[in-house]
């Protein structure tokens, strides 16, 4: 089958040599703004003062708080967590590590008078997670066993591959063994075996310890932002073109708005009262005859697809409910590292009516990962998650890990806790939503990765069969949509879907609901739990 022409036009090296614009006065900053953001920084770790050496002694070069960048303003603070020194793509990276460019890149209503340059391919996916890449792997690997070219391009916002990704990950590899099977044999950065596993019941003083539930036995502690640049790697080398830096800002629809056909990059060179600078460049279109979208959590172009196609109503399902984790990587003394130990608490210091917990994971390297995740269903309106990691860090249990160590990277992110209840549809005219954008995370298991890779390559199969027949004029996903409700990743979701809705009648209730689907049932109960009311509506004034 022949693919669309995948000429690059003249407007796409304009626009990345206007983002190069920038490079310069970048470094710069960097090497100006280290003062600023150690000071902004002290005040950050304000509560760890009994803990670390101060802020300044710190490698701060991955910060990606908000607050942060509230306290200092210095660009510098927005780089995100776990970003490397190399880029992925087919061009580097548009900004420098680390740096947010002062280019307004949005569309304005009069830029739109304006037509934008387009790029055709088959498939266009937003998003360069593990959903998103794996599905381009998957789609390429079909490719090259059926002899059928097809063209595949991955859009990233992030200024390389990985630069969004933050998780505290402990992997499993069941998805990763289906895709590359012989990945043990590369030099992959899956190195940390799960040696211990230990579940704590926390109170302000004790930690009480329990069964684990999480049976990691055979898992792998993980930086998925290095594993996500692994893959990307991978992706290339099968032909891939991955284009980092540049955000998806648009859904493209056909003429009669009954089919999505691609995707349209941010304009940039916009000034802050809406007017077009000298350097104003409109956005790209990137047209694929299906377009997955593989965004994460609450995506802004998956949003409005849900809402157009009435993706929910279409498959009975519930709204979302969320989290919010908090993750710091510490540099601790050799003598308190543990490769391969991971601890997950409930109880302190959240109240009984909050739904949260809090991991610690020993990587490589002398470093530790932790964090806490808080439900965004809470009623007390005065709660502040990074308040209570921060007392989380003090208790008697906790503090010992990581005192005369050294914070050397933190961040935050939301998650979607509502499981299968709140699936949408996945398959939509013109494509399907991949990976976290649906929300497929295990919430008792706490792991979400292994789940978004299946379900990118199980989009990747339904769009290569759609795309392979001759007289398909308009694919449909809707066979990604059948073989995802058979898949073992159903199954696996199914099993625990009463655990995270037994929560919402409190903590001991909910553990009481958790251990009966777990130990006994185990997911077989006739009946299935449905949410409370949505988070913003559960603060109690």
């Amino acid at each position: 089958m022949a693919s669309f022409n995948n000429a690059r036009p003249k407007n796409l090296q304009k626009l990345l040599q206007l983002s190069n614009h920038y490079r310069q006065p970048a470094l710069r900053l960097q090497q100006t703004s280290a003062k600023t953001l150690s000071s902004c920084c002290k005040q950050f770790n304000s509560y760890d003062s009994n803990l670390t050496q101060s802020a300044a002694d710190a490698d701060f070069s991955s910060c990606g708080y908000t607050r942060c960048r509230k306290l200092c303003g210095c660009s510098r603070c927005v780089s995100p967590i776990e970003t490397s020194a190399f880029h992925v793509g087919p061009y580097s990276s548009p900004f420098p590590v680390g740096f947010t460019s002062s280019i307004r890149s949005f569309s304005s209503s009069g830029s739109r008078e304006e037509p934008r340059e387009s790029m055709e391919y088959d498939v266009v996916i937003v998003g360069a997670g593990p959903a998103g890449l794996a599905a381009a792997i998957r789609l390429r690997q079909l490719c090259e066993e059926k002899n059928v070219d097809l063209s595949v391009c991955v859009v990233e916002k992030g200024a390389e591959v990985g630069a969004h990704i933050l998780s505290g990950n402990v992997f499993e590899t069941r998805a990763l063994d289906e895709l590359i099977p012989n990945w043990k044999e590369q030099s992959t950065p899956i190195t940390v075996p799960v040696t211990e596993d230990k579940f704590w019941f926390l109170t302000e003083k004790r930690a009480l310890p329990l069964p684990s539930p999480f049976k990691n036995h055979g898992n792998y502690i993980i930086s998925l932002s290095q594993l996500v640049r692994w893959l990307g790697s991978k992706a290339e080398e099968l032909g891939v073109e991955i284009y980092p830096g540049f955000s998806a800002s648009e859904l493209l629809y056909e003429a009669d708005e009954s089919r999505v056909s691609g995707i349209a990059t941010n304009d940039m060179g916009i000034g802050k009262d809406g007017s077009k600078k000298e350097i104003f460049q409109r956005g790209m279109e990137l047209k694929g005859r299906l377009t997955l979208l593989g965004e994460g959590c609450r995506g802004s172009l998956s949003e409005k697809v849900i809402k157009k196609f009435q993706l929910r109503e279409q498959s009975g399902s519930q709204h979302q409910t969320y989290a919010l984790g908090i993750k710091e990587v510490w540099d601790v003394d050799p003598s308190k590292h543990r490769p391969g130990l991971t601890v997950h608490t409930v109880g302190w210091p959240l109240d009984t009516r909050t739904y949260g917990g809090s991991f610690l994971y020993h990587m490589d390297n002398h470093q530790v990962a932790m964090g806490l995740v808080v439900a965004l269903d809470y009623k007390n309106p005065y709660l502040s998650p990074y308040e209570e990691y921060q007392r989380f860090k003090q208790h008697p249990s906790i503090r010992p890990f990581i005192e005369g160590g050294n914070v050397i990277q933190y961040g935050a992110r939301t998650l979607n806790e509502g499981g299968i209840q709140s699936i949408p549809k996945t398959a939509f005219p013109g494509g399907a939503l991949i990976g976290c954008t649906a929300g497929f995370i295990n919430v008792p298991k706490i792991k979400g990765s292994h789940t978004a890779m299946k379900s990118g390559m199980l989009a990747a199969e339904a769009a290569f069969d759609a795309l392979s027949k001759e007289t398909s004029q308009q694919p449909s996903m809707e066979q990604y949509w059948s073989s995802l409700k058979t898949s073992w990743v159903w199954k696996e979701l199914h099993q625990v879907r009463n655990i995270r809705p037994g929560f919402d009648h409190g903590l001991l209730a909910g553990m009481a609901i958790a251990g009966l689907e777990h130990y006994i049932t185990r997911g077989r109960l006739p009946w299935t739990l449905k949410h409370g009311k949505p988070d913003h509506e559960c603060t109690e004034e």
